[in-house]
């Protein structure tokens, strides 16, 4: 029952975080970057089904929420033409995600494929990353913290506790927080220099 209410949990703070940042793309407030939210989609979707493999159960259904989201977000990223500012580490960071996810395909465990889709899920937020620092403003900081409480309650709502099930989620809590950090300190005021 905990598990059930944990997943509700985690869907409702899903949806809770994407459709402001989702009316704050269409209002051209917030620019995802492209790149990022291509990998995300395709890793999240596989994560999803591979957790539903490990026998996940309540605890997949937020990931499998945030997968249709995600590429919903993907498709206004590239319809509304957000950011496709592309540095040649943003062009790695893709190129090694996608060079990575047939890999998946070849492993027959999922343990193995949650492993190399959760790496290929953190190089999609370099691009984020190195965008965010040049415009901070570009990005929700509410949104990624949202998304790091809801990762945490997607553990929580696991109904099987291995390492196929939790690494995916537990990767993004950590890797939301540096996000948040990262935006809060390129945003904070500048006081005026004494020199």
């Amino acid at each position: 029952m905990l598990q059930k209410i944990a997943s509700l949990a985690a869907i409702v703070l899903t949806v809770a975080a994407f459709v402001p940042y989702i009316k704050s793309i269409r209002a051209a407030r917030v620019k995802p970057h492209f790149f990022s939210w291509l990998i995300w989609s395709l890793t999240t979707s596989i994560v999803f089904f591979a957790q539903l493999a490990a026998e996940g159960g309540a605890g997949a259904w937020p990931t499998g929420v945030s997968a249709a989201i995600t590429i919903h977000v993907a498709w206004l990223a590239m319809v509304l033409r957000s950011d496709f500012s592309a540095t040649r580490t943003d062009w790695i960071f893709l190129v090694a995600a996608l060079l990575s996810l047939p890999a998946w395909f070849v492993t027959a465990d999922p343990l193995w494929s949650v492993v190399i889709l959760t790496v290929v899920d953190a190089l999609g937020f370099g691009p984020t990353l190195r965008k965010a620092w040049v415009r901070p403003q570009e990005e929700s900081i509410a949104f990624y913290a949202l998304f790091a409480v809801r990762s945490g309650l997607s553990v929580l709502a696991l109904a099987s506790f291995t390492l196929t099930t939790v690494l995916f989620p537990a990767t993004m809590v950590v890797a939301c927080i540096p996000v948040c950090a990262m935006l809060w300190w390129r945003r904070r005021p500048q006081l005026p220099s004494q020199y």
